[in-house]
This record gives structure tokens, C-alpha cells and sequence, in this order.
């Protein structure tokens, strides 16, 4: 998470942070050669969003700079503890993360593994391991493991403990309300997804913009980093470099962002730009970076597992055991639809009553039916429209932002009933984003079995117009591709929409009970997802082009 105090100084749970108490470090310019040079197409969203963050001062810590886990994102040691902001432990991780994908021009020899090895050492030797500086994964994604013999990919692949003819690294697929999928349509964005073919995925990390576009372009052979000059590896041509995805996770930063788009007239922020939540991280209002939300540790989400589950056949001391699965998504968002003030528009005003519902679910914090915070009874869309929001407080702001994500059971969305009808008798089902991932999302125990390192992101990737609009730039680290595809399924749960309403199915609907509306559905409709592809993370001792030195 961004640590927004004063060194030394972790709040006590339940205090609300305050302006003065946040040390806001004025991020430096970028070098605009530089970012053309390493970012391209997606140069100009990196500068608006360069020009309104700011560097937060970090927490600093003892930890040996040599003393790296296996678990190659496991930089908890590396980064700071969590706070808590109006009564909610809430870890936001590092401020920005690219995600480079990239294809392999020939199939990699033992000598680019050595290169690669010496590269991704150089990096770390140049910048320190923290927010400050830089943190970089490599992942692999099947078109890579298919240029290697498959006898060997096969003995060293760990697989599904439920079903061993199965690999924990399948290939992504669409989600049953991605567009172009059986009875399914959207609003603004329609586009199908495309599963996408990358052999590599590199992950840069940091609070500086300035590092990540040095080290992107030293990738790509600028020879530059960290100011001075280091020679570029010799790849000889290995790489092509494709679209790459920024996401900044920020509390506040959406809504300074949409403020500067919106006074330059950039549509949608015109017309949305007032509705965000001022203290919130993301897009939509409400944060996502609840401690409770994701995995206590990085070995949770491993191939090897933990007590808390084992999903794999992966035991310690194999090729890729602290490995896991990344799945990466680009989405666009359709925040005029999801802040639609308009009843004649979409399927309706869209206040924060309803919005807090799509997002977490239709019920109160002691699991009773009832809105998860209540809405301003004057103003239910300024600043968000929670209660006392619209005032312009930010103690309320964040009250009704920073909401808890409690687990009531996995089958508790079968009685998660819209209030309205409810009131009237009629037991309605409507479907919560948050509440529809804990289908399938934890283990037995209730742990969550992900560590989600998602955030905003302002991109005119796929977008039919060529406009920029804002995004939701995904990445998460699950324990195998089958456990994000069903996670995935179970997030659409449109076995519990009516059937026949856009995709809908309503099979899982108890007797008694009404489906839901398409227009309840979650997040869904309001969100297209337009890529998709999973990778494999390897250990960090095997980080550079995995089994190749086996070959």
C-alpha cells in the first residue's frame, strides 16, 4: 500500500488519515524522449498521469538488500505494513505497475538465458528493491513452454490435484459476459475479447515513473539506468515488445485525474468527473485493496500451497514450486453508464444505493439485508453519494469508500436479496461483484486463495473510437489457470440472472426465489474486457527462460 504517514507513525485502527498528516513528494517530470521511446502508444496516458500523482514517502526498512524471496512477488519485506483508513486495514502496494508483454522473435538459446539473468541482476544492482526503486517479474505464458520439448515441459509442469491429466498453466479463456459470448451485449464497448499470445510478461513495480520508463527502454537498449550509463543487454533481437498497460493505485488519484480530463474536456470525465469518490483508489468509488480481500501471504497462492489448501501436485523442492499462476486482463470501463445520472439512459439512474451493491452486495456488515453504508439521503451521486460524501468531508468520504468485504460462506449470495422487493416480499436475487468471487474464491477455511494487484488505468487500447477512457488493468496471482477461470465463471453468475436476459440462465436459482435482473449482475455489464492470457510465474531461481538449461 501507499504509506501516506509520517515515518514511524501507523495509525491505530479506526483513524481517519488526514491531508496534513500525508507526506506528498511532487513526482518528477518525465523525460518525454524516454517515454516515447518505451512506452509508445500508451506514452500520453502515462504523462497525464505523471503529471497529477505524487511520490508518497515510504516506511524504511532494515531488510539486507540480498535477502530476496523465492516467491518472485513476494515483496512485502521490501515495502511497508498496511494501515487502516476509517476502520478498515486496507495494503495498496506499490503506487504504479507496467505490464510489458512480449513475443520472441526465434526460440531463446542457453547464452539469452544467460543474458537475460545478467539483465534482470543489473536492474536490481542499479536500483534498490523497494517502491523507490524497482521490482521486476518475468512470467511465461504457453507460447513459450511450447518452443521447449514437450517431454520435459511435461515431467516439471505441475498439475491439477483434482485431475492430474490437467496443468496448472492452461490457457486463458473468455468469460461467459465477455462480448461475443452467447446472448451477451453491452452498452458502449463492443468488442470481443481476444486471448492474446505472448511468450513473456515482465511486471515493473514502482513509485517512480521515471524508473519504470528507464528501465523499459534500457530493455529495449537505450543504456541507460538510474540516470548513468549501463549498457543494454545484447538480446539480439529476441524481444518484440507489444501493448503495454499502466496501472496506478492511489487513493484520491482517479478523481485529480478525472478532474485535469475533465477541465480539458476529455469525454467521459465531463460528465463523470464529480462522481468519483475523492478519497477512494479506483474508478468506481470504492476501494479494493481491503487487507481481508487477498491471500495473507505469497506462499498461499503458490504451486505448493499451504495448509490453508493444496491445489496442485507441486512439493517443495520442485523445478516450480513457489511459482503461480498470473492471469493479466485489459478492461475498459463504462463509468457514463456506471454513474449515469439519467433515467431515460442505459437501464437507469444509477445512485449510490445501487452502486454500492454492484460492487459488495445487498447486504449490511452484520450480514442482514440492507445497503453495505448507507446513502446521502440529499445527493446520492456527488463525490460518490455516500452518506455525508456530497459535503466535501474527507473523514465521510472515506467512510464511504473504505467498506469492509466480509466472508459470510461461500453459498451466501443464494440469499442475498434486493432490499427493494424484499421490503414487498418478493425474495429478488441481485448479484454483488465481491460477493460472487467468494463463490469459489477461498479456501476451506475461508481464506483467499489470490493476491490481486489490479488498479486504474487511462488507455485507448481497443477502444472502437480510439478515444482514451478509463480502465481497469488486471493482474492476479491465483494457484492455477482452472482456479481463475472458475473464479471467473462464478464472478458472471449468470445461473443466477433470469434466463434469457443477457446470457442469463437462472439454474442455480432456489425455489421460491426470483432471479435476478441482468441489470444487477454485478460489475458485469459495466466492464469489457477486451484481453486475456495467463501465465506462468516461475520461482525467482529459475526466473530467466525456465527449463532451458535443461534442453
Amino acid at each position: 500500500m501507499s504509506s501516506r504517514c509520517r515515518p514511524n507513525r501507523t495509525p491505530r485502527s479506526g483513524k481517519v488519515i488526514t491531508p496534513e498528516e500525508i507526506i506528498k513528494t511532487p513526482m518528477p517530470a518525465l523525460n518525454r524522449r524516454t517515454l516515447l521511446k518505451a512506452a509508445g502508444s500508451s506514452a500520453a496516458a502515462i504523462a497525464a498521469v505523471g503529471a497529477v500523482a505524487w511520490r508518497p514517502e515510504r516506511v524504511a526498512h532494515a531488510m539486507p538488500h540480498t535477502s530476496f524471496s523465492d516467491i518472485q512477488f513476494d515483496i512485502g519485506a521490501f515495502v511497508h505494513p498496511a494501515q487502516t483508513i476509517a476502520g478498515i486495514p486496507v495494503d495498496f502496494g506499490v503506487t504504479f505497475t507496467y505490464l510489458a508483454p512480449a513475443k520472441l522473435n526465434r526460440n531463446p538459446t542457453k547464452n539469452d538465458q544467460a543474458v537475460l539473468a545478467n539483465a534482470l541482476a543489473t536492474i536490481e544492482a542499479n536500483y534498490s528493491f523497494s517502491p523507490s526503486g524497482i521490482f521486476t517479474f518475468v512470467a511465461y505464458g504457453l507460447p513459450y513452454f511450447s518452443r521447449l520439448p514437450q517431454s520435459l515441459v511435461a515431467s516439471h509442469m505441475p498439475r491439477l490435484s483434482t485431475n492430474h491429466n490437467r496443468f496448472v498453466l492452461e490457457e486463458a479463456v473468455p468469460c461467459p459476459t465477455d462480448f461475443g459470448q452467447p446472448g451477451i451485449t453491452k452498452a458502449t464497448f463492443s468488442v470481443p475479447v481476444r486471448i492474446e499470445s505472448n511468450d513473456v510478461l515482465f511486471t515493473l513495480r514502482s513509485d517512480s515513473l521515471i524508473n519504470i520508463t528507464e528501465v523499459l527502454a534500457w530493455l529495449q537498449g537505450s543504456s541507460i539506468l538510474n540516470g548513468n550509463f549501463v549498457p543494454s543487454p545484447d538480446f539480439d533481437g529476441l524481444f518484440s515488445f507489444g501493448a503495454g498497460r499502466l496501472n496506478f493505485v492511489q487513493p484520491g488519484l482517479p478523481r485529480q485525474l478525472a478532474n485535469e480530463l475533465s477541465a480539458a474536456g476529455v469525454s467521459p470525465f465531463p460528465t463523470i468527473a464529480t462522481s468519483i469518490n475523492p478519497a477512494s483508489s479506483m474508478w468506481m468509488g470504492f476501494v479494493d485493496q481491503q487487507l481481508a480481500g487477498s491471500a495473507p501471504s505469497a506462499a498461499v497462492v503458490t504451486f505448493v500451497g499451504t495448509s490453508h489448501a493444496r491445489l496442485t501436485t507441486a512439493v517443495a523442492g520442485d523445478y516450480f514450486d513457489n511459482g503461480s499462476i498470473m492471469h493479466l486482463s485489459h478492461n475498459i470501463d463504462d463509468l457514463a453508464q456506471f454513474y449515469n445520472k439519467d433515467p431515460n439512459k442505459f437501464a437507469g439512474a444509477e445512485d449510490y444505493s445501487e452502486r454500492v451493491q454492484y460492487m459488495f452486495r445487498s447486504k449490511k456488515a452484520d450480514g442482514t439485508s440492507g445497503l453495505p453504508f448507507p446513502m446521502d439521503p440529499n445527493d446520492g451521486f456527488t463525490n460518490g453519494g455516500g452518506l455525508g460524501a456530497p459535503t466535501g468531508n474527507l473523514a465521510t468520504q472515506q467512510q464511504s469508500a473504505f467498506l469492509p468485504d466480509p466472508f459470510f460462506g461461500a453459498h451466501d449470495y443464494l440469499t442475498n436479496y434486493d432490499p427493494a422487493t424484499l421490503a414487498t416480499g418478493v425474495k429478488q436475487l441481485r448479484v454483488g461483484h465481491e460477493q460472487a468471487l467468494q463463490r469459489s474464491s477461498r479456501a476451506a477455511d475461508g481464506t483467499p486463495l489470490h493476491i490481486r494487484n489490479d488498479g486504474p488505468g487511462l488507455s485507448s487500447l481497443d477502444v472502437p473510437d480510439g478515444s482514451t477512457q478509463p480502465t481497469l488493468e488486471f493482474m492476479a496471482f491465483v494457484p492455477t489457470a482452472e482456479f481463475f477461470r472458475v473464479m471467473r465463471v462464478n464472478s458472471a453468475s449468470l445461473d443466477l440472472v433470469q434466463a434469457g436476459q443477457n446470457g442469463g440462465t437462472g439454474t442455480s436459482v432456489p425455489a421460491g426465489v426470483t432471479g435476478s435482473a441482468a441489470e444487477d449482475d454485478g460489475l458485469e455489464r459495466f466492464i469489457t474486457a477486451t484481453r486475456r492470457q495467463n501465465f506462468l510465474c516461475p520461482p525467482r531461481r529459475h526466473r530467466s527462460f525456465p527449463l532451458l538449461e535443461l534442453t
